[in-house]
């Protein structure tokens, strides 16, 4: 974008006062073109950094109990959680309150990217797919949340998720070995190349996918069903946010057994699984079909939380924008 506009001024000198109005729309076009996607992503940066600062602590108690296998045999691991409150409490017994957020700046490094990949994919494709009122119906809200969804599988949540599972999975060792953030991916990328940082990335897509799908599909049906098909009506961000809390309840119940399977394929014991669906069979042969809603509780309240502050800081955002940028 800079580029483009040093060239189109550099050029104003060659040409006549008419060339030059021709020039300066050209410019303005593409500024103009691009805005929105410019705004989206940087409205979806700042919303992800916020939302997972406020609610990395369920996260956190949600993945050591997705990670807390029954009959572990490995040298260093046991099981050590009955539950939620007991986890909570070893942890800030024996780490301290800031236990809670081990592995807390490995999201903040990736929430960014994560959630300007998000929205600013999902606003491309709805602005391809509305209606001639401006408004989706759930079908295609479903697909361009999934698309959404697929895209920052593929470039934010994988390698973020499967650095932040290790970290915290780490933490499980009687003497963990990563020091740091960026000494724990020197670390992984040392011993396992540059895909050790993909691992699971197959259950991510599936996950990620699924889960905006799901949640764009609920939050714009229930603003289209508040401005009673009207574009024109402003729905006010608190209501956007209960609507995604609604949507991000719906998603956790929807697709917790694929972020299970998500979450052991990208633990420091991945290598047990040979692949996704290897990974899922073993887990029902050897815990059962409850297994695959471990840590739903945390992850409902972490979800419910981080989808309604989202949509709520998101909406703020670009109703601010939209005023001072118009």
């Amino acid at each position: 974008m800079i580029h483009l506009l040093v060239s189109c001024i550099m050029g104003l000198c060659l040409f006549s006062p008419f060339d030059i109005s021709v020039q300066f729309n050209q410019i303005f076009g593409v500024i103009t073109a691009h805005r929105l996607l410019l705004i989206d992503m940087l409205l979806g940066g700042i919303t992800g950094a916020l939302e997972i600062t406020i609610t990395y602590p369920t996260e956190y108690i949600k993945t050591q109990l997705q990670l807390d296998e029954k009959g572990s045999g490995n040298v260093g691991r046991q099981k050590q959680y009955t539950g939620i409150i007991d986890c909570v409490k070893k942890t800030i017994k024996s780490k301290g309150i800031f236990g809670l957020y081990r592995g807390l700046s490995v999201l903040i490094y990736g929430s960014i990217p994560k959630s300007a990949v998000r929205f600013g994919v999902f606003e491309v494709l709805k602005g391809k797919m509305v209606d001639e009122r401006g408004n989706l119906n759930a079908s295609t809200s479903f697909l361009c949340g999934l698309g959404a969804g697929v895209c920052e599988a593929v470039f934010a949540v994988t390698p973020m998720e499967t650095v932040k599972v290790k970290f915290i999975d780490d933490q499980r060792l009687r003497q963990p070995r990563f020091r740091g953030f960026f000494h724990g991916v020197r670390t992984i990328v040392k011993e396992q190349g540059i895909g050790g940082v993909y691992n699971g990335v197959t259950p991510t897509i599936l996950k990620q996918g699924t889960n905006q799908a799901m949640r764009f599909s609920v939050v714009e049906t229930l603003k289209d069903m508040y401005r009673g098909g009207d574009n024109s009506v402003v729905v006010p961000p608190l209501v956007s946010g209960f609507f995604g809390g609604i949507a991000g309840t719906v998603s956790v119940f929807g697709n917790t057994p694929i972020d299970v399977v998500k979450t052991r394929m990208q633990g420091l014991d991945a290598h047990k699984y040979a692949n996704t669906l290897n990974c899922a069979v073993q887990i029902w042969k050897n815990e059962g079909p409850l297994a695959f809603y471990k840590g739903t509780v945390p992850r409902l309240g972490r979800v419910t939380a981080d989808v309604a502050i989202s949509f709520m800081i998101y909406d703020s955002f670009m109703e601010y924008f939209n005023k001072v940028w118009p």
